[in-house]
């Protein structure tokens, strides 16, 4: 993304290139980095930035000594929002990205170039005015494509312990998102931040991005059938939800249900309950010193061995390694 540069006190903010279509319309996606191919299965924390890439980044407070954020504006404001940091950058290949212990949920939407993340053991492309959330507990893994710079803006949450995070359980993973009018925010807080930094339009600008994620995470124009449906769901893991179970729950036919869950959440219904089978089954491990097998069997899995395959897969860690894990 297009950022400002400094030239006396005055932010500039050059004009952006447009993108009228999808990058991967009519395009074959490009293939997986061999770093990351190679680790599929067992990623470890990474972060690889080309020298040439640029970020305009704030974070709430001093804590984090991580380098990529020394030079990073504060803004207490943040932090009545459970922010760590956000931020927008434009960063050209190579450009690499594995958390393997994040303890916050991750939202990053895509204002040009390319890139892909991992969902559900999955790589799955994010381009231009598209958005992911990855909830805390997770493995969370991106990377830009070769080619033009990837241009995104991210928000990194800091939920405390026992927080329910800003996903609920009918929240996309993967979705559309007009991503524009939230670049604006961050370059506007940045620009406050790093000019007058007048209070309350600090407070204005941290705001309107907070009402933009959730405008993500929680979309009001979701079939409420959908949410009735999933809320229904992540209440009771341990039944047996065929696809035709959670059809006649949502009312509809399993074609219908299956078109709908792709649409508005990035997922099959299918994929949308081992997911949330597995980020119960995460909060149980983090919470108690439960055995996997009455844990998976709380969530609806009767054979530990397949549970705890899935639960890798998906989560990025077996369920005895799982960080946090109670003993």
């Amino acid at each position: 993304m297009d950022g400002g540069r400094r030239r006396g006190h005055l932010v500039v903010f050059p004009a952006k290139p447009s993108f009228p279509f999808s990058p991967f319309c009519g395009k074959k996606i490009p293939p997986i980095p061999l770093f990351l191919s190679k680790k599929l299965k067992n990623l470890t924390e990474t972060d690889i930035r080309s020298p040439e890439g640029e970020s305009w980044t704030l974070r709430a407070d001093l804590s984090d000594s991580r380098g990529w954020l020394r030079s990073a504006l504060v803004c207490p404001a943040l932090a009545e929002h459970q922010i760590a940091h956000l931020g927008a950058s434009r960063m050209p290949a190579p450009f690499e990205i594995v958390r393997t212990k994040l303890g916050g949920s991750y939202f990053l939407c895509c204002t040009g170039g390319s890139g892909r993340v991992l969902v559900d053991g999955r790589w799955k492309a994010c381009g231009r005015d598209q958005a992911f959330l990855l909830p805390p507990g997770t493995l969370h893994a991106f990377f830009g494509e070769s080619g033009a710079p990837w241009e995104f803006c991210w928000v990194r949450y800091r939920e405390r312990r026992g927080q329910k995070p800003i996903g609920a359980a009918a929240s996309p993973v993967l979705a559309g998102f007009h991503a524009d009018p939230f670049r604006h925010a961050v370059l506007g807080l940045y620009a406050e931040c790093r000019g007058e930094a007048i209070p309350a339009a600090v407070q204005g600008w941290v705001d309107q991005i907070q009402r933009y994620v959730l405008r993500f995470a929680q979309p009001a124009q979701i079939d409420p059938r959908i949410w009735r449906l999933w809320e229904s769901v992540a209440a009771e893991l341990s039944a047996d939800w065929t696809s035709a179970a959670m059809a006649k729950a949502a009312g509809m036919s399993e074609k219908h249900l299956e078109r709908l869950c792709r649409r508005e959440l990035g997922r099959t219904p299918r994929q949308q309950l081992i997911w949330l089978r597995m980020r119960r089954a995460a909060e149980l491990l983090a919470a108690s010193n439960d055995k996997i097998e009455a844990i998976a069997a709380e969530v609806g899995y009767q054979n530990a061995f397949v549970f705890s395959s899935t639960f890798k897969r998906i989560m990025g860690w077996s369920p005895s390694r799982y960080p946090g894990r109670q003993w």
